[in-house]
């Protein structure tokens, strides 16, 4: 009898023992298979970018019966270098107001006149760019994410993508890494003089 309880207690065990090494090993393939593909980062990232709206300001547009119609070949190319713009009040911009392009790519304001970089992966846009230069673009509002630069101008809206987690931003840079190329260099702001200090 005595044996009888041993051999049951030694095979309870076993048993035991053997279900924990199946559900650990079935655990560890769930984890396995549920880790993101770079495929599955990339849809992500482009998903990201849809939602974060970033066609609207870094890709050139043709007036269409809708409005403005994003040009495919220079998606993400950002404000084309020699577009010609048309004429504002400049009276309006010095009462205040803001005003942008017909394709949204130029706004000018009381800070000067701002165009929307190339993100496209050309080497005139971020294809050389490092990881690091993107976060600090999007977390300190750095122009180029260079240290010592001036800070990034109206209207891209660094302070709320800073929010973004460090995860999501390199699977938006790793999209935008792997568009197709467009070689435009974006004209170079032009910046305001601030206001001379109120005399007192």
């Amino acid at each position: 009898m005595r044996k009888t309880i041993i051999i049951l207690g030694m095979a309870f065990f076993a048993v035991t023992f053997i279900n924990a090494c199946n559900n650990q090993a079935t655990e560890t393939k769930e984890t396995t298979a549920a880790a993101p593909s770079a495929e599955d980062n990339l849809k992500e990232g482009e998903r990201l970018v849809a939602a974060l709206d970033c066609e609207i300001c870094h890709s050139p547009k043709l007036m269409g019966p809708r409005g403005p119609e994003i040009i495919p070949e220079l998606r993400f190319g950002g404000h084309q270098a020699g577009t010609v713009l048309p004429p504002y009040d400049e009276k309006t911009v010095k009462a205040g107001w803001a005003l942008f392009a017909p394709d949204f790519t130029s706004i000018i304001g009381p800070w000067g006149q701002s165009y929307s970089g190339n993100i496209s992966s050309d080497s005139t846009g971020i294809g050389m760019w490092t990881e690091e230069q993107f976060k600090k673009v999007l977390r300190e509002g750095k122009y180029k994410g260079l240290d010592n630069t001036r800070p990034i101008l109206p209207p891209m809206p660094w302070e709320a993508y800073k929010n973004l987690t460090n995860e999501e931003i390199s699977k938006i840079f790793a999209f935008l890494k792997s568009t197709k190329p467009v070689k435009n260099v974006v004209p170079t702001a032009k910046i305001n003089p601030p206001p001379p200090p109120a005399k007192s």
